[in-house]
């Protein structure tokens, strides 16, 4: 993801108010809610390790790399912040290192939503048409049916009415394809109404319930220590992330535990984990700086 990867809702505020949204569905009729158990994703506690960056670190270190780790996030469009995507036309490659995927998509801020929209494109058919580029993609690189495509939400906190028609409309897309829909977001609790927190994924699981949507596999994204631990392969399940493993807006995959660059006044406990410039390398490679992830499975995407 981008260094640092996931705005929290307070910064969010400054630039588009966080006002608080009512559920909206995608631009189709919602379909019948689905059961966990017909999404067949696995709901297993984190056992393995991986990691995620916006740049392909190579041939022969990725080889190396999977010494350590059992899966990488992989790209289909261009990485927020990035002008070329590295990662496309490695899958057979990374596939015969024994790698496995969590397979991302880039999705919108919301100051690019507002934009589309005010030129004609509304948010539902702007996720729609990205879910497309996401779809094709993953067909262009080999990824099997069912793989899980996690769409990057990067703004978080309680989502504005635009931003959730524009991230449902994504997932519904992507559900009514071989794919299957899933989501990187925030699991860091922010202020929300008076004495209470919220989530980005509760907001989210709290929509796909009422509008009774394809339930979506989320990829949390929580570095406060605790509960994460830092910059380190001593990881813990995911239920010490914060957010439940199962719910019926969908089960919990994959765990992002530690960010480069450190977000400070969020790892002030588990500092001394990470690199003194503030990133976390992976053991081995002190030039390659990186996000660590925990999942439920050694190929948390199910895209060998």
């Amino acid at each position: 993801m981008r260094y640092p990867v996931v705005e929290l809702c307070i910064a969010a505020m400054l630039t588009c108010g966080c006002s608080h949204s009512t559920p909206q569905a995608a631009a189709d009729p919602p379909k019948p809610a689905q059961t966990l158990a017909s999404t067949n994703i696995p709901t297993a506690s984190a056992a393995s390790i991986g990691f995620d960056r916006n740049d392909y670190p190579g041939d022969a270190p990725m080889a190396a790399m999977h010494n350590t780790f059992a899966f990488t996030g992989y790209w289909l469009t261009i990485a927020p912040g990035e002008t070329t995507n590295t990662w496309i036309g490695k899958r057979t490659l990374l596939r015969q290192q024994g790698w496995g995927f969590l397979v991302l998509a880039n999705g919108r801020l919301d100051a690019e939503i507002l934009k589309a929209q005010k030129h004609g494109t509304t948010p539902a058919a702007l996720g729609a048409q990205d879910a497309a580029t996401a779809v094709a993609a993953a067909k262009s690189e080999g990824f099997p049916p069912k793989t899980i495509l996690f769409l990057d939400q990067e703004e978080g906190g309680r989502l504005l009415d635009e931003q959730a028609a524009y991230l449902l409309a994504w997932t519904e897309a992507v559900a009514a394809t071989d794919f299957r829909p899933g989501v990187y977001a925030s699991g860091q609790p922010v202020p929300d109404d008076p004495g209470k927190t919220i989530t980005t994924i509760e907001d989210l699981r709290t929509r796909v319930q009422q509008a009774h949507l394809h339930p979506i596999a989320f990829f949390d994204a929580q570095d406060t220590c605790p509960p994460a631990p830092g910059c380190t392969l001593q990881t813990k399940p995911l239920s010490a992330s914060g957010e439940p493993t199962l719910s019926a807006g969908g089960p919990l995959i994959a765990w992002q535990y530690s960010q480069s660059p450190r977000r400070p006044e969020l790892t002030q406990s588990c500092a001394k984990t990470y690199a003194a410039d503030g990133n976390c390398y992976a053991p081995g490679f002190p030039a390659t700086f990186l996000d660590m992830d925990a999942a439920s499975s050694a190929d948390p995407s199910h895209g060998r």
